[in-house]
């Protein structure tokens, strides 16, 4: 039996990407691999991109950012190519936007309202929509001006790109304003859940190791290699935004909780940063970071610093304790699309690894084991026969190197860190004597 419903056609989209000639003394990202970039994040939310380009900018233009004759040479390929949106690959002013709309008889977005409308599209839970619809009304309010075009028909909730929505240009900003103090407000009671679950994660202690890394580095895809999950990993930006948990037993027995968190990215919008900091406090209350880098990306040096760089300002601002690079193991992952591990050059105590095809997952849990038995303490524990759940935690929360079965005790050699070791007296008190 037919149908009367149509497909949507698929929005049609310019790239561009302006670039100031930079810095020679600085390690600045390659035009074109930040171009790609763009491009993929365009891609990644079924935008048909027709047209890229880097526009060369000798001065930024307060009013377009960029000259006169490049939004002319501009508007002749958006018209020829049928293209309905432009994305500027840059932060732009909301009089900048506004002018290119203009002028170029289009919609324009921004870096930041290009990575914004993906995050929408992409957050599953309560959380990560609270945190989305946050981020997005702290830019859209900054856009509430007179012959605003871009903001006339969203897509309901809260996208750019077109659709029946809300009409947002009737939202004065008292009423925006009011909203973002009532997500505040349900963003910090979720903080405070989160902080209530990790106090609990104390009092059963396991050592929580979180993945971070550069979006599309492969985190979700080596989540589900070392847990067994099926968590979404899909060669795509973004494609995981809200954090996800499962237990892990390593080569020496001990359990530990491993996190997959929301990806980084060059330039990421300040908004976005502040809203998914209780996202964010995950990693900061992590005692391992596995940092998770694409090794056969071109920009892969970049990408470390960017991420690297956005971890600093957790650490400035509070959440990150000032010496979280002590914590940090560095994977090195897709090692397969440049020959397998052996083939990746050494550096400096990285993991080279593949989370495809699992190769180097072995050295990967070795490693994670190694860094955590550096702060524990090796004590020998006398455990009565018959009490199997103090035996049972020492396997479950400590590293057992010796044990010695004897008629009414059995002898235990178990690496324990501090507060572990206290927990377990508390527990299971023992006379020294059989300690």
């Amino acid at each position: 039996m037919g149908s009367n419903t149509t497909a949507a056609a698929p929005t049609r989209a310019a790239v561009v990407l302006p670039w100031e000639r930079p810095d020679p003394r600085v390690d600045a990202r390659a035009a074109e691999a930040r171009l790609e970039e763009a491009v993929g994040l365009a891609a990644s939310i079924g935008l048909i991109v027709v047209r890229k380009g880097v526009v060369t900018i000798r001065t930024r233009r307060p009013a377009t950012l960029i000259g006169t004759g490049q939004i002319e040479a501009l508007k002749e390929s958006i018209e020829s190519e049928s293209v309905t949106v432009l994305i500027m690959d840059a932060k732009l002013t909301p009089v900048q936007q506004r002018n290119l709309e203009r002028g170029l008889g289009c919609k324009v977005i921004d870096r930041t309202g290009l990575i914004l409308d993906i995050f929408g599209e992409r957050a599953a839970t309560r959380e990560g929509t609270l945190q989305v619809e946050l981020a997005h009304l702290e830019y859209q309010r900054s856009r509430l001006v007179r012959s605003w075009t871009h903001l006339e028909r969203q897509r309901g909730g809260f996208g750019f790109l077109g659709g029946p929505g809300e009409t947002q240009i009737e939202a004065d900003r008292r009423l925006i304003g009011d909203r973002i103090t009532r997500l505040k407000a349900e963003l910090e009671q979720v903080r405070r859940t989160r902080g209530l679950h990790r106090n609990a994660r104390k009092r059963v202690p396991f050592p929580v190791v979180a993945l971070v890394g550069y979006t599309n580095a492969g985190k979700s895809t080596l989540f589900n290699a070392l847990t067994g999950a099926a968590v979404m990993a899909e060669d795509q930006l973004f494609a995981t935004l809200d954090p996800t948990m499962r237990g892990v037993r390593l080569p020496s027995g001990r359990r530990i909780i491993l996190s997959d968190t929301v990806g980084f990215i060059s330039d990421l919008p300040t908004e976005l940063i502040a809203a998914f900091r209780a996202t964010l406090e995950e990693v900061a209350a992590a005692d391992i970071i596995l940092h998770v880098r694409d090794v056969a990306h071109p920009d892969t040096a970049a990408q470390r610093t960017d991420v690297m760089a956005v971890l600093d300002g957790l650490a400035k601002d509070g959440p990150l304790a000032a010496d979280w690079r002590r914590r940090v193991i560095e994977v090195l992952n897709k090692a397969d699309l440049v020959g397998g591990p052996d083939a990746v050059p050494p550096r400096d105590g990285a993991i080279p690894i593949s989370a495809i095809t699992g190769d180097g997952l072995d050295a990967l849990r070795e490693a994670i084991d190694l860094k955590l038995s550096a702060s524990l303490e090796e004590v020998d524990v006398g455990v009565p026969v018959a009490d199997g759940a103090a035996l049972s935690w020492l396997y479950d929360h400590g590293e057992v190197v010796a044990r010695d079965d004897q008629e009414a005790r059995i002898r235990l050699t178990v690496r324990l860190s501090e507060a572990d070791l206290a927990r377990f007296r508390q527990l299971h008190p023992i006379p020294d004597n059989d300690r």
